[in-house]
């Protein structure tokens, strides 16, 4: 039997609903849980014993009023996170799901990472630690992760690519057509809107043509999209978050799901975030997150 340890996420967020919603849709009996998270919101989201083994996280800090970026749900959803990597990695469990964290409530809170990726690459990377993302047959993956735009351009390396597309491919199988997108419009346009193509995505792409990895590119992002979408490819390779994340929830079918690929587990997570606007109210769609567990189950 499959054991899965699932952090509860920002306990004023949508974690602990999607959470549990998520597990009472489950109807299988090849797995177990495990749940990293704090306990009255678990309970106040309808969380059952039964449902699994629960790992209680606890903070001094003041609990706010009302659903916030806070240092209570900062601390608590970071502690929940080293706690089912601790976990995974002592072979307690097969894989980990992730619910959504607040980075602001992380800042509020002390903690040095920007997010679970961070986190994840220094504790538990094996090749690194890859974001891609999958809706049935869409596939796509960061060649940069958490990065202000203008810090984009000097965050992307040749190497960088060519680790992202090694990682890719092993998930997608090293046959696969993988295209590699630029990073500025038009692909450049011949040096007059941007020199990364020539300087370094190009030369990453030769690279791994050599190694054998069947890629092409780098071709502007608007029109990449629309050709994955038409299953040209079996998935794409972005420079940047947002080139990822808006075509992505554009040509998506069906639900989304976050992968770290890389690690030395499967961490699997839900693509949207705290939704503390929503979070009073119950009313959380947690399709993402089953999709998630079930990807993490199968």
């Amino acid at each position: 039997m499959k054991r899965i340890v699932i952090c509860a996420g920002d306990p004023l967020g949508i974690g602990p609903q999607i959470l549990v919603k998520a597990l009472k849709k489950i109807k299988t009996k090849t797995a177990a849980f495990i749940v990293a998270g704090e306990r009255t919101s678990l309970l106040k989201a309808g969380w059952q014993d039964n449902m699994g083994e629960l790992v209680e996280v606890t903070s001094r800090r003041k609990k706010p009023a009302k659903p916030q970026p806070s240092k209570w749900g900062g601390e608590i959803s970071y502690k929940a996170l080293i706690e089912a990597i601790e976990i995974v990695k002592a072979g307690k469990a097969h894989a980990l799901v992730t619910a959504p964290i607040s980075k602001e409530a992380w800042q509020m809170a002390g903690v040095k990472f920007t997010g679970h990726t961070e986190v994840l690459k220094k504790y538990a990377a094996g090749e690194g630690a890859l974001m891609m993302f999958k809706s049935g047959k869409i596939n796509c993956a960061l060649a940069t992760e958490h990065l202000a735009i203008k810090d984009v351009s000097k965050g992307l390396s040749k190497q960088k690519i060519i680790q992202s597309v090694k990682i890719f491919a092993k998930q997608l199988g090293k046959n696969a057509a993988i295209a590699i997108s630029a990073l500025n419009p038009h692909a450049g346009d011949g040096g007059k809107l941007g020199k990364e193509e020539a300087a370094v995505i190009s030369p990453a792409i030769k690279t791994l043509r050599r190694l054998g990895y069947n890629v092409s590119g780098p071709w502007p992002i608007d029109s990449l999209w629309s050709k994955h979408a038409n299953g040209q490819y079996a998935g794409i390779v972005c420079m940047y978050h947002d080139a990822a994340l808006t075509g992505l929830k554009l040509a998506a079918k069906e639900p989304v799901i976050h992968i770290t690929a890389g690690l030395k587990f499967l961490r699997v997570s839900p693509t949207h975030g705290t939704a503390f606007d929503i979070a009073a109210k119950n009313t959380a769609n947690p399709q993402s997150m089953l999709a998630a567990i079930k990807y993490a189950i199968s």
